[in-house]
């Protein structure tokens, strides 16, 4: 599978920005891929934001964004999305889609289980 991540920007403290993340699907249905989204911000490691499991009924948030992110998944259209609301300063580094078919539990917050990795898309948030 290959991802690609987009709909990152500058936005304002407590704006609002939506990530998509488009899969290009090769010989398996997309709704076989557990998917995760990550960040790594400057000079830090990556780190873990939300996963959606396969049929996207079980999701689980890091603590840092959880109810300020939601994450959603049309398996119809190959498509995973990021909304991020009220935005904060430290919310600032590059997003990462990814997914895994083989992920440990119905979902994944291990970046070591993701097997497939987007480009990444910048967000600065300004304060």
């Amino acid at each position: 599978v290959q991802l690609q991540a987009c709909g990152g920007g500058l936005v304002q403290a407590g704006g609002s920005l939506r990530l998509s993340c488009a899969a290009s699907v090769s010989g398996r249905d997309f709704s076989t891929y557990t998917i995760g989204w990550f960040r790594q911000a400057l000079g830090n490691e990556r780190e873990f934001v939300a996963t959606t499991s396969k049929s996207g009924g079980t999701i689980y948030y890091a603590d840092s964004v959880r109810g300020r992110f939601t994450i959603s998944r049309d398996n119809a259209k190959n498509m995973v999305y990021l909304q991020m609301d009220s935005l904060k300063p430290e919310d600032t580094a590059v997003y990462y889609c990814a997914a895994t078919l083989w992920a440990s539990g119905t979902v994944s917050p291990h970046p070591y289980e993701y097997d497939y990795w987007g480009q990444g898309t910048k967000v600065t948030v300004s304060s």
